[in-house]
């Protein structure tokens, strides 16, 4: 394929991913790099542009979040330092994973995630009400799980929304939109630092992440802002089957 026609092509899908999955807290990272992969880009290069693409989406995102107060600072600090830990020291390790590997595990994570999200469509309603404080296990349990978020993070250049959401709803007890705009200030850091573990090991793309990270913030804002009036179940559970056909897609790439 043409190479100016393989950037306008991830031009037009990073706004559609960035505008989709902003409504939800996540960054689309779990679906960008599998998308720049398929588009022919090299393994390492989409995972690199993933992550900054996340980092656009969660900023832009977030501000919106932030300005209808739908960001618990207090609670979204508390995944911060296992986060950027995990997440540098997965985008530092990648370099010497094998490719293949990593595309087995964007095939076993697109399946899982994907699974999550159809099965949202089925989930009953819930009472949205902030808990009042977090106990001293769930400090505990929170450091781990965002250090392991982390990792998977800089390793894969996902952002983590699409597991730090379902996190904080059904186990911190937060409500959804409370979760998602929370989740956008989290991953913006996991962002950052898997950018810099990649850039200590290997180059980046300037030009292909100027050009998906101009279209990215604008998507960012649009789905953000979108999110403050739709109920988001059916388009959660149709991304969740786009990620068992990027699963499926790899897969033939593998085999």
């Amino acid at each position: 394929m043409d190479i100016s026609i393989t950037l306008l092509l991830a031009v037009v899908i990073a706004f559609v991913i960035a505008f989709l999955f902003s409504m939800f807290g996540q960054g689309g990272g779990s679906v960008y790099s599998p998308v720049l992969i398929l588009l022919g880009y090299a393994v390492l290069l989409s995972i690199s542009t993933s992550l900054v693409l996340n980092l656009i989406t969660s900023l832009s995102a977030g501000y919106i979040f932030y300005r209808n107060k739908m960001i618990d600072f207090k609670a979204s600090f508390l995944f911060v330092p296992g986060i950027v830990v995990g997440a540098f020291a997965g985008g530092f390790l990648a370099k010497y994973v094998n490719t293949t590997i990593l595309l087995w595990l964007f095939v076993f994570l697109l399946v899982g995630l994907g699974a999550r999200m159809v099965y949202t469509y089925w989930e009953k309603g819930k009472v949205e009400e902030k808990p009042k404080s977090l106990s001293t296990a769930m400090h505990a349990l929170i450091v781990l799980f965002s250090l392991g978020v982390g990792l998977i993070s800089g390793l894969l250049g996902v952002g983590g929304g699409v597991l730090i959401v379902p996190f904080m709803t059904y186990v911190c007890k937060y409500p959804t939109k409370m979760a998602a705009g929370s989740s956008h200030l989290i991953i913006s850091f996991s962002a950052l630092a898997g950018i810099i573990g990649h850039a200590t090991s290997h180059r980046l793309d300037i030009p292909l992440i100027v050009a998906t990270g101009i279209v990215v913030l604008i998507g960012g804002i649009l789905g953000a802002r979108t999110s403050m009036r739709v109920k988001p179940k059916m388009i959660k559970a149709g991304l969740g089957l786009i990620m068992w056909g990027l699963a499926a897609m790899l897969l033939v790439k593998l085999l």
